[in-house]
């Protein structure tokens, strides 16, 4: 990682646009613009993986492909796989400001089965299929997940109507395979749509000096393609349902703790294959992403275990991961890599020694280091280190405006005079200037704290279903004098940006 730089964090739903939700269209090349413009160094996302369940990037069908949503249509069109006319009178969103998940769940597949006949009619797209598939070993066994998971109604994997098919019996595959042969093809199709115009916007970005921060989470879901035809890397019974599932205990914030259903690994099948799994999974990440936040990281030293089928994390107990051994063995397939451990939440000594075994850079949330009016959190500037990614919140914590309005007036009190707070200074450019003054390496903003967003324009609140992952920004948001004050803290606290500077070098 850079030396003193910044960047942004700005899930790509949360794009501005036509077609309901964010996409790889203009909106994204925009936005690698407003980076560059503004002198920052990275561009950080939510995981690009299929979205199930709740609408979670944390819960998807599978730890590879990618989500379909975020096709853009304008550059189908580009391609000759759509006309105008396939989507354009078409309402998306009702509300521009909020992905409506439902709506646009029945609305854009209509319209990218259009495209997938176009591209199969055309004269190069089979060979391009073909090229894709050699590339994307994964992609057979997702897109006939997908098809079957559609032909029994969307159930999840336990629940659908063939047995034999959740135990995957050859004869069975093989029915099932010519029955549904076109759903299969839409599923491949579409995943060559996502990643064709992902890898453009990351290679547009690239060429720009922006680099991408992905996000891996560090479960799948239970209903996902790899519980499908891996079951021996997870604690399952005989009918592919989780013995273990993975969650958070009771603490300040919860007296249930926080239940989140995803099965546990397997980790002595793992450590077995020598963490191949792992491996390939991390291999993966880094054809897309430049660089990789991985999160959980607490849950690779140890990790709260729960009983399958209890509806509360009460009655989980602490395990033990594969701790130093699993990431040595990937250092020692793939070198050394530029990943990030979010180190949040409950984190003992064990988990601490297990981030100095890596080196990784840690994370450190400026708004929980102000919660404490003694100035003794770990998360307080004061206690930063060089080798941390520092944030004011993430996508699971409230906006700065909301949060503010939170505290007591105590603590107000204490974060006025901690970061200095100017008479009349809005707090969110008072916390954004803090967060850039620290040592730490690097500084990303949130994009709803830049844009002085109030409390409801939070992404996620953590153990809750359904309203999250909705929020995004109206192109009009993005004010001029938004981006001069991201631009002037950037070149202040000496955060800038040297790639364009090194381009101009070698042209002389």
């Amino acid at each position: 990682m850079e030396k003193r730089a910044s960047g942004v964090l700005m899930h790509i739903t949360s794009l501005p646009g036509s077609f309901g939700i964010g996409t790889f269209g203009k909106s994204a090349y925009d936005f690698v613009d407003f980076l560059v413009e503004t002198d920052q160094s990275y561009w950080q996302i939510l995981p690009l993986t299929t979205t199930s369940y709740g609408d979670s990037p944390y819960q998807s069908f599978s730890a590879v492909a990618g989500n379909t949503h975020l096709i853009d249509f304008d550059l189908l069109a580009k391609e000759g796989y759509l006309t105008e006319t396939d989507y354009v009178n078409l309402n998306f969103a009702p509300n521009p400001e909020s992905v409506d998940y439902e709506l646009i769940f029945e609305m854009r597949r209509p319209v990218l089965e259009k495209a997938v006949a176009g591209f199969l009619a055309s004269k190069s797209g089979l060979k391009k299929l073909a090229d894709f598939e050699k590339e994307a070993d994964w992609l057979r066994d997702f897109a006939e997940f997908m098809a079957f998971k559609e032909h029994f109604g969307n159930k999840a994997l336990q629940e659908w109507d063939d047995v034999a098919l959740i135990q995957r019996e050859p004869e069975v595959l093989d029915k099932y395979r010519k029955e549904l042969v076109d759903v299969i093809n839409y599923h491949k199709v579409t995943q060559y749509f996502f990643f064709k115009q992902w890898l453009a916007l990351k290679a547009y970005a690239n060429e720009n000096g922006i680099e991408i921060i992905g996000d891996m989470p560090i479960y799948v879901s239970a209903d996902s393609v790899e519980v499908w035809t891996m079951p021996e890397l997870f604690k399952l019974d005989e009918d592919k349902k989780p013995i273990y599932i993975a969650g958070c205990p009771p603490d300040s914030f919860s007296d249930e703790g926080q239940l989140w259903g995803n099965p546990i690994y397997d980790w002595d099948a793992h450590e077995k294959t020598s963490f191949a799994w792992w491996v390939y999974r991390i291999r993966e990440g880094f054809k897309i992403y430049d660089l990789l936040r991985i999160d959980h990281f607490k849950g690779f030293s140890d990790f709260w275990e729960i009983p399958g089928e209890d509806t509360s994390a009460k009655n989980g107990e602490w395990q033990s991961g594969p701790g130093r051994a699993l990431f040595d063995t990937v250092k020692a397939e793939l070198g050394d890599l530029p990943i990030i451990a979010e180190n949040l939440g409950y984190i003992d000594e064990k988990a601490e020694q297990l981030l100095t075994d890596t080196a990784f850079p840690g994370m450190k949330i400026l708004e929980f280091g102000l919660l404490d009016t003694e100035g003794q959190s770990i998360d307080i500037p004061h206690n930063y280190t060089s080798n941390v990614v520092a944030y004011t919140g993430t996508h699971d914590n409230e906006v700065i405006n909301g949060w503010y309005e939170n505290l007591t007036a105590e603590q107000k009190a204490f974060t006025d005079a901690y970061i200095r707070r100017q008479k009349d200074e809005p707090i969110n450019e008072a916390m954004l200037r803090a967060l850039f003054a620290t040592v730490s390496d690097v500084a990303i903003v949130c994009m709803q704290d830049l844009l002085d967003k109030p409390a409801d324009a939070r992404m996620n609140i953590p153990n809750t279903l359904g309203g999250n992952w909705q929020w995004r920004m109206l192109a009009e948001d993005l004010t001029a004098k938004r981006k001069a004050f991201l631009k002037e803290i950037t070149a202040l606290y000496a955060r800038k940006n040297t790639f364009k500077k090194s381009k101009e070098e070698l042209k002389k």
